[in-house]
């Protein structure tokens, strides 16, 4: 398992500090989205920090969290940060699984 994920990949600049926004107590947009995609993560090698009183529904949360900013915006601004997210799982997969083939 690795500790700290890859840099250069797009959607680093959210991983990253939504990982050390978790490692602080911080529930951040970027932590937020970070525990959307925790799942599929964990099972790239990231370890995700354990946050007490997390939300059990991250997506809800960070949608909330958009919304109280600008309710005009939330939706598109909340499918980017998804798209970006996504980005870069699978970038990291990709990384993955190159690794450790033949």
């Amino acid at each position: 398992m690795i500790s700290e994920p890859p840099s250069l990949i797009p959607g680093d600049e959210l991983v990253k500090p939504g990982l050390e926004d978790l490692s602080q107590g911080r529930l951040t947009m970027a932590a937020l989205l970070v525990l959307i995609g925790a799942p599929r993560l964990r099972r790239l090698g990231i370890r995700i920090p354990q946050l007490d009183g997390s939300p059990t529904e991250p997506e809800h949360a960070l949608y909330q969290k958009l919304a109280l900013e600008n309710p005009q915006s939330a939706h598109s601004r909340y499918n980017a940060l998804i798209r970006r997210l996504v980005s870069y799982e699978r970038e990291l997969e990709r990384r993955h699984s190159k690794n450790h083939e033949g």
